[in-house]
């Protein structure tokens, strides 16, 4: 991997930990506000940021959860064999 493809992932991980943060405060938001039409409609934006970078990571670095094993183009199954971002995967 290039030092280029590797900051690439990297970005690309941590902007689906900012995506992932903002969804799980408007969920919080929602708790308490659950008529807010805006907020329910921000969230849903953040929902499908989310699942497009997540497609976008497993095309590119292998499925960061199961569900997005098939979004890998490879021909390998390489769930159990890629390093994992907390072993220096990203």
């Amino acid at each position: 991997m290039t030092p280029q493809s590797k900051s690439d992932q990297s970005r690309l991980f941590h902007d689906i930990g900012v995506i992932d943060f903002v969804i799980v405060e408007m969920n919080e938001y929602l708790d308490t506000h659950p008529t807010d039409k805006d907020a329910i409609e921000y969230l849903s934006h953040y929902v499908r940021m989310k699942n497009q970078a997540m497609r976008e990571y497993a095309a590119k670095y292998g499925p960061l959860r199961i569900s997005d094993a098939d979004s890998c183009n490879e021909g390998e199954w390489k769930w159990a064999t890629q390093p994992w971002p907390w072993e220096g995967g990203c």
